[in-house]
């Protein structure tokens, strides 16, 4: 085995993409000492997005201040590239751990996203890439576009307050502010459709705060959010794959901004040359914090994986846990699957131990594919 190349996600709470490398590339080279190990951090529109694209792009950190999820101002940031454009991670400005577990479904709000487009557009960006992943919200993205100058109408022509509780209240959308003429691709980390049993609400909403009590009004509001995008474009916007990413805030991106949406692996892959490492790769490792059926659908061992499949090269999987439906991922392109948790803990133990952890499960599976040569 002369050439190795590692692409993880972050273990969210835990470990960055690049400390995990750090440590996979140790644990390597205690065993095989010349062996070219090539480290390309991952991340799919989620968490660490910005961090992987300044990594291969470069760039300035632009710090904001913006409206959080809980309608608080929160400490938000983006990326300027060299070329003028920006990256933008919805969740630097709407994401999960900016909630601080105070997670409310009916308003939490992607308001501070559109504040951080305008920042930067207004700054003199003609393109924008947009991170979706991580969110807290599930207000179908209605909170960014009253940020970017949309107003929302009842039957009756009364404001509707951009909440989604009021999904389902709005029967007209009016922009009243223009927004300088931008290029928007959002990067999804998942591919699910805005509505229905793989939708937004249903798939993401119990991470949010979404009780069985809750999902029908919010699905109710979902639906009728997409039947409005149906009406107004004539597109089934809301069945493009990735519109339910980041709570609905991907259909707003196709809706309100006339966006596009790509997988975020399949851009940052692209930008990494992936394919070019692969020519000489004897393996790849991959992985993420917990692998499961959600996996499949747009996340980095998924991505990763049919990469290697294509070409022929082995891909293990390493990661912090194996959850429900994480077999389907072999489908992918990956050889095996390996969790570092070998026994029920809780997150701030496991953040304790995981750079130890990843270590030893690194070297085992190493001795183990040396046994076979």
């Amino acid at each position: 085995m002369k050439h190795i190349v590692l692409a993880p996600d972050s273990f969210k709470g835990t470990m960055t993409a690049a400390e995990i490398c750090a440590v996979q590339r140790e644990a390597i080279r205690r065993l095989l000492p010349g062996v070219t190990v090539d480290e390309v951090p991952m991340a799919d529109g989620g968490e660490g997005f910005i961090e992987t694209c300044r990594r291969l792009r470069g760039g300035e950190r632009v710090e904001v201040t913006v409206t959080g999820p809980l309608h608080t101002p929160v400490g938000a940031f983006y990326l300027r590239l060299p070329d003028g454009s920006a990256v933008i991670e919805m969740a630097a400005a709407a994401g999960l751990p900016l909630a601080g577990g105070r997670l409310d479904p009916l308003k939490a709000t992607t308001y501070g996203v559109g504040e951080l487009i305008l920042h930067a557009v207004e700054r003199g960006a003609h393109r924008i890439l947009l991170g979706l992943g991580g969110s807290a919200t599930n207000d179908g993205g209605i909170g960014m576009a009253a940020a970017l100058g949309y107003c929302f109408y009842d039957g009756e022509g009364r404001p509707v307050e951009p909440l989604a509780k009021h999904l389902g209240k709005i029967v007209s959308v009016r922009r009243e502010r223009e927004l300088p003429e931008v290029e928007i691709t959002a990067a999804c980390d998942v591919d699910n459709p805005l509505c229905g049993p793989s939708g937004a609400t249903a798939v993401f909403g119990p991470q949010k705060g979404v009780t069985p009590a809750l999902f029908p009004a919010l699905e109710d509001g979902m639906s009728h959010l997409a039947a409005l995008m149906e009406r107004d474009t004539g597109a089934p916007v809301a069945d493009t794959p990735g519109a339910g990413a980041a709570g609905g805030l991907g259909a707003a991106v196709l809706y309100f901004l006339r966006g596009t949406l790509r997988p975020g692996i399949e851009l940052l892959l692209d930008a990494a040359g992936f394919d070019g490492l692969l020519e000489r790769a004897d393996l790849v490792i991959t992985g993420e914090g917990c692998m499961d059926r959600q996996s499949v659908r747009g996340k980095v061992p998924a991505g990763v994986g049919q990469r290697c499949r294509r070409r022929g090269v082995p891909c293990v999987a390493l990661c912090g846990s194996l959850g429900e439906g994480a077999e389907e991922l072999y489908g992918c392109g990956i050889s095996a699957m390996f969790s570092t948790l070998h026994t029920f803990t809780d997150l701030e133990t496991s953040a304790r131990t995981c750079r130890e952890d990843m270590r030893l499960l690194t070297d085992a599976v190493i001795r183990l594919l040396l046994s076979r040569e």
